[in-house]
């Protein structure tokens, strides 16, 4: 019997989240913002006061990181180089930009990826292969999830930041490759994106003086905002050489597109020639490139040390409040907050409503079923240019919001009419 893929496609209700297309599409999924990247821009052409981007140092509208991006393609254009890096795409400028980022990591070399999520899923399927075995956090999140798909050979995931867990699992694991005549690749992130949570690096590290595995992190949030010079979470935990293979992302605290991985000189040489998602993709193009080491020479360098510390002031601030307050936003350490409340779709939907139009606050939800139903998480990202007038504003928001949620307000389907700050 044929059945036919659209039809079937067309007849399905969307998955968990694509069931609420005719409700929330334009609102709570695909929201447009618009104005100049930062705290404050429109939506719905409405001012918002705005937590939700991962702007961490605030360098989208930098002005020199601006000017840097718009010489770049005045002189290279949005073409240039034409090809993947293995044939024609490849230029003195993306070298210079992996020696400078293997050198900011104190790795031996470095190689960029063309999107961060693509480079670290053929990172992975690169790397290992039907002998070896892969141990992972159990809240990684999807891009390394998607990686480790790939992996024909044996996986087992650890309880998230639990190190009797993880000793555990790797033991196992070390037993299985041996046994195989493989290797074990350890995954996990140095920041956990959607809590804020470090990961336990040097916890892990220390597992290196009684097993024999390499460690692989996935470090987007922290790269360019943790440790003492912006080198990510390895440095703030004082773990760098021993974690194997660092992965950057640009997406966040340089806002922009790509990022890089570095390591040890032969194994960047040997994904250079393996790694699907760069051999069969054009390079980055030139004004990328260029705009990248501007930020990069930001982040090192005492601007860079100024901008951490003020996004660190508001996140400090932002932490201790709702923490001050009695809000559960778990063991958030670096610069995502994530306020959990107790409620269910209905709620969640309202909740937001009444931000945007009363508070005009805009922030993202996370309902099930990334979170247990009946658990609402708003996720607050804090950035250097957010200020504490922001933070004061949110909290007495989040203060109001939680007086009507505990009324009941937001159980009949209307947003409350609550007094609603000045």
């Amino acid at each position: 019997m044929y059945n036919d893929i659209f039809a079937r496609i067309s007849k399905d209700t969307g998955g968990p989240i694509g069931q609420y297309y005719d409700d929330g599409y334009g609102y709570y999924m695909f929201p447009r913002l618009e104005g100049e990247l930062g705290p404050h821009m429109k939506f719905n052409g409405v001012e918002m006061l705005n937590w939700s981007l991962n702007n961490y140092l605030g360098l989208a509208n930098d002005p020199e990181v601006r000017k840097a991006d718009a010489d770049a393609a005045k002189e290279w254009g949005l073409a240039y180089p034409m090809g993947s890096r293995m044939l024609t795409g490849q230029t003195r400028y993306h070298e210079e930009l992996e020696r400078r980022f293997a050198e900011f990591e104190k790795k031996e070399d470095a190689f960029l990826f063309n999107f961060g999520y693509q480079g670290i899923v053929s990172a992975i399927d690169a790397l290992t292969g039907r002998h070896d075995v892969i141990v992972y956090d159990a809240e990684a999140h999807a891009c390394l999830l998607d990686g480790i798909r790939l992996h024909v050979g044996e996986s087992f995931k650890y309880r998230h930041n639990d190190i009797e867990s993880c000793e555990k699992v790797l033991s196992r694991a070390c037993k299985l490759a041996e046994e195989n005549g493989g290797g074990v690749l350890l995954i996990t992130e140095g920041v956990f994106g959607m809590t804020g949570a470090l990961g336990i690096l040097d916890k892990i590290v220390e597992l290196k003086k009684k097993y024999q595995f390499r460690i692989f992190v996935d470090d987007a949030h922290g790269f360019g905002i943790m440790g003492e010079h912006g080198r990510g979470t390895s440095e703030q935990l004082h773990c760098m050489d021993g974690i194997d293979l660092y992965i950057g992302a640009f997406a966040k605290s340089m806002a922009s597109i790509g990022g890089f991985i570095a390591g040890p000189k032969d194994i960047i040489k040997y994904l250079k020639f393996n790694m699907r998602s760069q051999m069969y993709a054009k390079a980055l193009p030139m004004p990328l490139v260029i705009g990248n080491m501007k930020r990069l020479e930001i982040i090192d360098s005492p601007k860079g040390d100024a901008l951490r510390k003020q996004l660190f002031t508001v996140t400090r601030a932002l932490q201790d409040g709702f923490r001050k307050e009695g809000f559960d936003i778990g063991p958030a350490e670096a610069c995502v907050s994530p306020v959990h409340v107790k409620g269910g779709i209905g709620e969640a939907t309202q909740i937001v409503k009444d931000l945007r139009e009363n508070y005009k606050i805009f922030c993202s939800m996370v309902i099930y079923p990334v979170i247990p139903k009946g658990m609402i998480i708003f996720r607050i990202i804090a950035t250097a240019a957010h200020t504490l007038e922001d933070v004061d504003y949110t909290l007495n928001a989040f203060k109001e919001i939680r007086e009507k949620l505990d009324k009941g307000y937001y159980s009949n389907g209307e947003i409350a009419t609550m007094t609603v700050m000045k």
